[in-house]
């Protein structure tokens, strides 16, 4: 049986390779593929007849491709027919499960990003935590692809993470799963005068959803329009043919981005058109960790072209593509085929984007220091007989909680409004 699987193998292998690897220099290598190649069969055969527990071939067969792809890198993978389906669907911009992209670090499953107005938003996972247990079983053991199986689930249904947190002791998140549908892209008016660009992931909705709400902001503000934040913080990445329109959107000219592959000659670069969404107006691009892949491309773009201030925290530093190469009668293949590069020929690759300013996300609070005495504290102080009684008819309030709240607020995009203000009030200045 072994010999005969071995023939089976090194006949494959004569079929896949190119007629000229069999001749010249070549052929020593070759031949070291074909013993590896048997000692391939020879393990698998040992397996089927001696483990413990009955094996199914098609399973081993998929773990052992799955296993090659994946000590390549964290992003290449084998997707089986049940995981390509799901991930055409996610591209589509709907699926079902919790609403987090993962990767695989250090046996764990990391939070790349929550995405916005989903379970695992609502439920406070944040970018950087790491997933150690499903429902109390470990996932130390599990490829990436098992533990995001297992994290799918009936809509409805509740699946209970626990979470290492930097700075924390592990705790329990209990999250309920439900049908995901991404809107990912939104828009808002900020203080009557900023327009607020909100990109949760790159799908195929994203460039119709930019062009879309960047109409409804100019409808909406008309000349009142004094600069646009585009918010990609905890955007995870998505189609890189989506960043480049995107990019495209807001860039008159110039490079977007290159990828080079494997050979000196795969080199691609893509160059934008005429036309820019904010007709020059100033802009704030938002990033921080949680941003990678696709968000890098399109904050790198900005920035190298200074078409745009990026603001925030050093992105995820993924600066890989995948492509996704279907195999007939099976699933797919996810594999890493080339880096892509920045307009200025940087490689983002571990490194992230490194914002123009760096600001951290912050809270605001009201220090709870002791009242200096004031005026009206001092005995027999001259009464003002102005003043407004308090609503009892007595004297204003001294310490009034109403007055000392403080509104929750976004930190970090409160001082890239302020910036976009500063530079469109500098600009107005400098022409009158």
């Amino acid at each position: 049986m072994v010999r005969a699987f071995r023939a089976v193998v090194a006949a494959l292998v004569l079929m896949t390779l190119p007629a000229a690897a069999l001749d010249g220099a070549r052929a020593a290598n070759d031949q070291e593929t074909f013993r590896q190649l048997e000692l391939f069969g020879d393990i698998f055969e040992r397996v089927r007849s001696l483990y413990v527990d009955k094996t199914e071939d098609k399973e081993l067969i998929e773990a052992a491709i799955n296993g090659m792809l994946q000590s390549l890198d964290p992003h290449s993978s084998y997707l089986n027919e049940d995981s390509f389906r799901d991930m055409q669907v996610q591209t589509r911009g709907e699926f079902g499960g919790l609403g987090i992209e993962v990767t695989m670090e250090q046996g764990f499953v990391k939070v790349v990003s929550p995405i916005d107005e989903t379970p695992a938003a609502r439920a406070g996972i944040e970018a950087g935590d790491f997933i150690t247990h499903l429902d109390s079983k470990p996932v130390l053991g599990l490829t990436l692809a098992e533990a995001v199986d297992r994290m799918r689930g009936r809509v409805g249904s509740d699946i209970v993470l626990t979470i290492r947190r930097e700075g924390e002791d592990p705790f329990d998140v209990t999250v309920t799963r439900d049908v995901i549908k991404i809107q990912s892209v939104r828009s808002r008016v900020e203080g009557a005068d900023v327009g607020y660009l909100r990109i949760t992931t790159f799908n195929e909705q994203t460039h119709p959803g930019v062009q879309r709400e960047m109409a409804k902001l100019r409808d909406e503000m008309g000349d009142r329009m004094s600069g646009l934040v585009i918010d990609l913080r905890n955007n995870p990445g998505g189609l890189l043919d989506q960043a480049i329109l995107v990019s495209d959107d807001f860039l008159e000219r110039g490079e977007i981005v290159s990828t080079r592959g494997r050979s000196t000659d795969d080199v691609q670069r893509y160059d934008a058109k005429e036309g820019d969404l904010a007709k020059g107006m100033p802009i704030v691009v938002l990033v921080n960790g949680g941003s990678a892949s696709a968000s890098e491309i399109v904050a790198g773009a900005l920035q190298d072209h200074r078409r745009a201030i990026v603001v925030g925290t050093k992105s995820f530093g993924k600066g890989s593509v995948q492509t996704i190469q279907p195999i007939p009668g099976h699933g797919a293949m996810r594999l890493t085929t080339a880096k892509y590069y920045t307009p200025s020929g940087r490689s983002i690759q571990q490194t992230g984007i490194e914002p123009d300013i760096e600001i951290r996300q912050a809270k605001l609070e009201q220090l709870d220091t002791q009242r200096r005495t004031r005026e009206s504290d001092l005995r027999n102080s001259i009464t003002n007989e102005t003043a407004k009684p308090d609503a009892e008819g007595g004297a204003p309030a001294k310490n009034s909680k109403a007055a000392d709240a403080i509104e929750p607020t976004d930190y970090q995009l409160a001082r890239a409004i302020d910036l976009l203000r500063g530079i469109a009030f500098y600009q107005e200045k400098t022409t009158n």
